[in-house]
This record gives structure tokens, C-alpha cells and sequence, in this order.
């Protein structure tokens, strides 16, 4: 009796060739979906294969931040500025609580959908829901004089490279890690150094690493309260949060470098 071996089907080499791309776009690019999906901030924009839309994910050091920018100007002209320059109401510079001293930061106003470049030099804004405190220039561009405050999103470019100084081409920039650090919560901010002590003491019975830090800006010393100490910006926005809700309404996460 003869035995007749029958082969398996395959399936045609264009289906397999397929077949391997889609999950390569799986694997580097995530899921697919049906319809486009919103752009997150910071992010690549969405692509189609087919039916299918795909997102990019982002660089993992990538910052982007949304919340209300303010600006600060003559009355800080000529000042000190948290990493020890003059503060020059008319060059396009900028106040982040957290961003490294240097970087430089793409600000879109999402109400008029005005673009700027500033460098981070001064810590702020000290308010909650307050983002970035631009320079009196940098806001006059930005359209946000008039109103006193907008709603934008901020980018971290990162580091001018010096080698592009002298290049037609444009700036480019070297990211960093923005989120690894050393980070406190700050709770207050006072002109009398007796009411900082007093604020001080009360935290300590309660918390740990409490210090008072004091800043001279060229023209009056603030002494503010800040607690705990933490290595990154994730550990420091859920101790902000702590603090809130335990009834520090103001309190905001900080570098410690100022």
C-alpha cells in the first residue's frame, strides 16, 4: 500500500511578508486602533497603515508640561535670579520650578497659537496651576501682556550644542534627563524670618527634612519653608500632592538648587 505524505499549506509569501510588518509595527509603535488618535503632548503625530492608525512613542527623557504661564518685569528688572544672573526684563528668558538652569523651553500659547524659545535662568512661578513666569519680552511675544496670564504647553528642547553657534542651519539642542534630581516641596514663602520658624517648627513635629531657605534678590531676603528631599520629580509631585491634602493648599514641588 502506498502512503501519500501530504504538506501543510502555506500561506502565500506576501501574506507572510505581511504579516512579520505587522508586528514589527506592534512591537516598536504599540497598538493599533481604528480611528486617529489625539496626539499627546510632546508626542509624534499619529500615522496610518491601512485601516489602522499608529502613535509613536516618545523620547523617554521628553518633558512637556500644560498649565497657565504668567510673566514677571520691572519690578524684577535688575534683580538676582535663582542661579545668580541679573534678571533683564527684555531678553527671552524664564522662570520653571523644576527644569534644569540652561534649558531652553518651546512655549505654545494654546489660545492664540503663538510659539517662543526661552532659556530657564529663575525659579517659579510661586503659585499653583502657574506653570512658567516668562520675561516682560518673552510674554509680549507670546501675546500674554495684555491679559497677565495663558494657557500654553511647554516643551524642554534641552542644551544649546556650541557647535551650532555659528551655523544658518538653526539651534539644535542636547536632551537631559528631566525628571532625575534633587526635588523638595515648598509649603511658604516669607519676608520675616520669625514667621518662617514658626511655620518651620510646626512642620517638624510632624514631618521630616524640614529646612528654611533663604534668597537675597539683589533688593530683600525671602526665607522659604520646604519639606522632605527626593531623588526624582515622580516622588516629589506625590509627596506635592500629600501635602495638599493635608491642608498645605500652596504647597508645589521644587529643585533644590536655589
Amino acid at each position: 500500500m502506498m502512503t501519500i505524505l501530504l504538506k501543510k499549506r502555506q500561506p502565500p509569501a506576501i501574506h507572510r511578508r505581511l504579516a512579520l510588518c505587522g508586528l514589527l509595527v506592534f512591537l516598536f509603535y504599540g497598538c493599533a486602533t481604528v480611528e486617529p488618535p489625539p496626539t499627546p503632548p510632546g508626542q509624534p503625530k499619529p500615522y496610518k497603515i491601512g485601516k489602522n492608525w499608529y502613535q509613536p512613542l516618545a523620547h523617554a527623557q521628553g518633558f512637556n508640561q500644560r498649565g497657565r504661564a504668567s510673566w514677571y518685569g520691572r519690578d524684577f528688572h535688575g534683580k538676582k535670579t535663582s542661579n545668580g544672573e541679573t534678571y533683564n526684563m527684555y531678553a527671552m528668558t524664564a522662570a520653571h520650578k523644576t527644569l534644569p538652569f540652561g534649558t531652553y523651553v518651546s512655549v505654545h500659547n494654546l489660545e492664540n497659537n503663538r510659539k517662543i524659545d526661552v532659556r530657564i535662568n529663575d525659579r517659579g512661578p510661586f503659585a499653583r496651576g502657574r506653570i512658567i513666569d516668562l520675561s516682560y519680552t518673552a510674554a509680549k511675544k507670546l501675546g500674554v501682556v495684555g491679559p497677565g496670564t495663558a494657557d500654553v504647553e511647554i516643551i524642554a528642547l534641552g542644551t544649546p550644542n556650541s557647535s551650532d553657534l555659528s551655523k544658518s542651519t538653526g539651534q539644535s539642542y542636547s536632551p537631559a534627563n528631566y525628571y532625575q534630581g534633587d526635588f523638595t516641596i515648598q509649603i511658604g514663602a516669607f519676608s520675616e524670618w520669625t514667621n518662617a520658624e514658626r511655620l518651620r517648627e510646626k512642620l517638624a513635629r510632624s514631618y521630616k527634612n524640614v529646612h528654611i531657605k533663604a534668597f537675597f534678590d539683589g533688593n530683600a531676603t525671602f526665607y522659604r519653608v520646604r519639606v522632605g528631599k527626593y531623588s526624582s520629580l515622580e516622588e516629589a509631585d506625590r509627596n506635592e500632592e500629600f501635602m495638599i491634602q493635608n491642608g498645605y493648599k500652596n504647597a508645589f514641588a521644587i529643585a533644590m538648587d536655589n
